[in-house]
């Protein structure tokens, strides 16, 4: 999916076609002889036109366990895989045009080499090949023309706001503080230069891993809208998951090493676990990409945080359930202890390590989510609103534990833990 279309960016057009897409959509899923595959292939065509926020919710439908029913997750997560990698692409005039204006120069100066045809397209820019005068190969990602102003309205349409955030977290959960914390996030995407100071950071905090690649920013080519790293090629996952078992392993565990230690010892979640950002070597090691939408965690959270792993790896499950009560802000009733029990087995990878993440184990924390909701209108229940710092984090169980199930293996995620815990000086 690499067409070149035109990027709707008024609100109402957007909203439109939106709109038209929900009720095809409703209908497929009701009444579709074909498992949905037509619906699934003009959903694919519409995320990808509208690009901005809408395309970034097919990228989580075409992986995330639970967001499609089971008779048509095949047709969906075929038509929209080519999402994660190959939204429409801009025109190449667009591109040029943009890349001059941002770093003040014609691109025959400043590249040796430049490739028209995107590497990759996705759903707030494209990425170009290029190369440095001094002959260092490059990726250059650069904004879709636009793109603020499609984003903007996305964020507008409040409908369609509270649809991507029904598959963070509860409907009902969308006070105004959530909202806000979702638009800083969205927004922070269209902002290159902070997510190139993000990319270093974790480009530091992983730095002497052996298995952990991050590309370095260079930072003479870089801009708000424009971003040029060090170019890495890579496998998919989809390549990943058909690997040897021992491969498939190592995988696993560098990607469990990448996203805890950055949320544990670093102190920034990276809130975008789709599986386009990942490129698999054959010697195990995974190059990450994209740094747009990064989740401070400060504070009392990433205190309470580290306690709760270091709980669930000893399987302590007392000093478990006092440091999630401290994590969510809960004084006692049905919410808090139906929470506990939801968390304790989102926290199984760690408490029955080595843990085998499987598909059907992450659509039941996607179904447990939807039976949370009942406390939610019952006056009695002790429910507290989820607070605003937290919302992405949902991802985790959703995205990040979709993509470690497509590797379909046992892993013993307690002791990856233990020894980036120890090499940090934070004992258990």
């Amino acid at each position: 999916m690499t067409s070149e279309k035109k990027l709707p960016e008024g609100r109402f057009g957007r909203l439109r076609r939106l709109a038209g897409l929900g009720a095809r959509t409703g209908a497929s899923l009701l009444f579709s002889r074909d498992g949905g595959a037509a619906a699934a292939e003009k959903a694919a065509e519409v995320l990808g036109t509208l690009r901005g926020l809408a395309a970034k919710v097919g990228q989580m439908a075409s992986y995330v366990d639970g967001m499609v029913p089971d008779s048509h997750r095949d047709a969906y997560e075929t038509a929209l895989r080519g999402l994660r990698a190959a939204a429409p692409t801009s025109s190449p005039e667009q591109i040029r045009h943009l890349v001059e204006e941002e770093l003040k120069g014609p691109i025959s100066e400043l590249f040796a080499e430049w490739d028209d045809v995107p590497l990759a397209s996705a759903s707030i820019g494209q990425v170009h090949r290029a190369r440095m005068p001094d002959g260092r190969a490059v990726a250059v990602k650069v904004q879709h023309p636009g793109i603020a102003a499609a984003v903007e309205s996305d964020l507008e349409n409040a409908g369609m706001l509270q649809g991507l955030v029904a598959t963070l977290g509860p409907r009902q959960l969308n006070s105004r503080e959530v909202f806000n914390e979702i638009k800083q996030r969205f927004r922070e995407e269209l902002d290159y230069q902070l997510e190139a100071e993000r990319q270093t950071f974790f480009r530091k905090l992983h730095a002497g891993d052996p298995t952990i690649e991050i590309p370095a920013i260079v930072p003479e080519r870089s801009s708000g809208r424009v971003m040029t790293s060090d170019l890495k090629q890579g496998t998919s996952l989809e390549q990943a998951a058909t690997e040897p078992e021992a491969l498939r392993r190592s995988y696993a565990e560098t990607l469990w090493r990448f996203v805890f230690k950055g949320n544990l010892v670093g102190g920034m979640f990276n809130a975008d676990p789709h599986p386009g950002n990942y490129l698999f070597q054959p010697d195990g090691r995974i190059v990450f990409l994209d740094f747009g939408c990064v989740q401070p965690i400060t504070g009392h959270h990433l205190t309470a945080a580290r306690g709760a792993h270091r709980a669930a790896v000893r399987q302590d499950l007392p000093a478990f359930r006092q440091h999630i009560r401290d994590i969510l802000g809960t004084q006692g009733g049905p919410y808090e202890e139906a929470m506990l029990a939801y968390l304790r087995t989102t926290f199984e990878p760690l408490f029955g390590s080595p843990f085998h993440i499987t598909r059907s184990y992450v659509k039941s924390l996607a179904d447990g989510v939807l039976e949370l909701k009942q406390f939610i209108l019952k006056g009695d229940s002790g429910f507290v609103p989820l607070q605003e710092e937290l919302i992405f984090m949902n991802r985790l169980q959703f995205g990040f534990y979709s993509v470690l199930a497509r590797l379909d293996l046992p892993v013993d995620y307690a002791t990856v833990e233990q020894h980036f815990f120890g090499a940090a000086g934070l004992a258990l």
